[in-house]
């Protein structure tokens, strides 16, 4: 099905966060594996395989619509190098994936394509309830009970 041209790269611009997310988020968990902190390695791990899935879904998608997926552009990759850094990192990056997934949820509405309207709202749905407000809370335990207390908690 020969899909809009304005869908398409604005799914592939989503794509470029999605490979982002799931490039940071590898190895952020292999990072954590290695300090071992296993508690954080499992979740940011399971992240990662998340955000796989939202690239697989972007890419059916293109791949429905006739366009090609760009699979060489990522926007946002920051690596951390200390357990807030990386947390903000990936809080950074959902923010930034939720703001784009509004604006063409948005033009999937304008353009009248409501199956990728559908299907974006449920990535947005994930993004904003699983993975940012978990990263919330962790950096707002880490303000809590302080950065010692909290990488014991995640041993």
């Amino acid at each position: 099905m020969k899909g809009n041209s304005k869908i398409i790269s604005a799914l592939n611009g989503l794509l470029a966060f999605e490979l982002a997310a799931m490039d940071q988020y590898f190895i952020h968990s292999r990072i954590y594996e290695d300090w071992g902190i296993m508690k954080l390695f499992e979740r940011i791990d399971h992240e990662f395989d998340d955000e796989k899935q939202h690239a697989s879904l972007l890419i059916q998608r293109i791949l429905f619509l006739e366009g090609t997926p760009d699979m060489t552009t990522r926007h946002g990759l920051h690596i951390g190098k200390t357990v807030p850094e990386m947390l903000q990192s990936d809080l950074d990056v959902e923010y930034a994936v939720a703001k784009a997934l509004r604006t063409a949820i948005a033009m999937c509405e304008q353009e009248k394509d409501y199956v990728t309207r559908e299907m974006l709202e449920k990535l947005l749905d994930d993004t904003e309830v699983d993975h940012a407000f978990w990263l919330e809370q962790q950096l707002g335990l880490i303000n809590t009970i302080g950065l010692d207390n909290y990488i014991q908690s995640q041993l």
